[in-house]
């Protein structure tokens, strides 16, 4: 198994990077894992750029220092600070009609351990109307009520999957400013109360600290030696 780490020097390279990740996978069968932290941004999915309102929400992201991007997974929009914590699990494929849940199944077991390496007592699920909403997403209890600390995406080609996902650290609140507004204009049903992060949740909110535990924690053992290639 490949491990990447670190980022690029723009928004536009970083995801230059992990598309490089999953046609490396394709090519030659080896998964690979990456965990990092995203410059500063808005990622939109493909149902917001679908939305009347997109043009707008991508203007108020802007307008609150969060450059405007789209993602090629789907979901609905997330924002990373600079503390936020992405990862992704590239596995090859040879029939893209199996395994997609089982694929969801071993990365949320994998990102709820990597919380308990942390302190954070974390669960499968979410609050209503948390950010980029689905079924695949982690929560915890944070200050006396349920709030989202992540949330799991695939996407799946003839010959790679991609599990990938967003995990909030910190800045739980600068998150749930900028989606609120951006969220209303794409008329999507958003609590900003329902933002959680590891700080908020009293785990170790050591932004390096989570990178490590989530790659720990997604790394297969069983995939044999695991090489590290470093990013930027």
């Amino acid at each position: 198994m490949r491990v990447y780490r670190g980022r690029a020097d723009t928004i536009d390279g970083d995801r230059a990077v992990s598309e490089r990740l999953v046609e490396r996978v394709a090519a030659d069968r080896e998964p690979a894992v990456r965990v990092w932290r995203p410059h500063r941004q808005v990622a939109f999915g493909r149902r917001d750029a679908r939305a009347e309102g997109y043009d707008r929400a991508r203007e108020l992201a802007d307008e609150r220092g969060f450059p405007p991007v789209e993602r090629e997974v789907g979901g609905r929009a997330v924002a990373y600070t600079g503390s936020t914590v992405a990862f992704a699990r590239v596995t090859p494929v040879t029939d893209s009609r199996s395994g997609l849940q089982d694929r969801y199944d071993a990365a949320a077991a994998d990102l709820l351990d990597a919380l308990g390496s942390l302190g954070v007592d974390a669960r499968e699920g979410e609050p209503p109307d948390s950010f980029c909403p689905g079924t695949h997403s982690v929560r915890a209890d944070c200050g006396g009520r349920p709030r989202k600390l992540a949330g799991l995406a695939q996407r799946v080609r003839a010959d790679a999957a991609v599990v990938a996902g967003v995990l909030v650290v910190r800045d739980h609140g600068a998150i749930a400013s900028v989606l609120d507004p951006v969220y209303r204009a794409l008329d999507v049903s958003f609590d900003p109360e329902t933002v959680g992060s590891v700080a908020r949740a009293d785990g170790r909110a050591d932004p390096d600290a989570v990178v490590d535990a989530v790659e720990g924690a997604l790394v297969d053992e069983a995939a044999g030696d695991t090489s590290v290639q470093r990013v930027g």
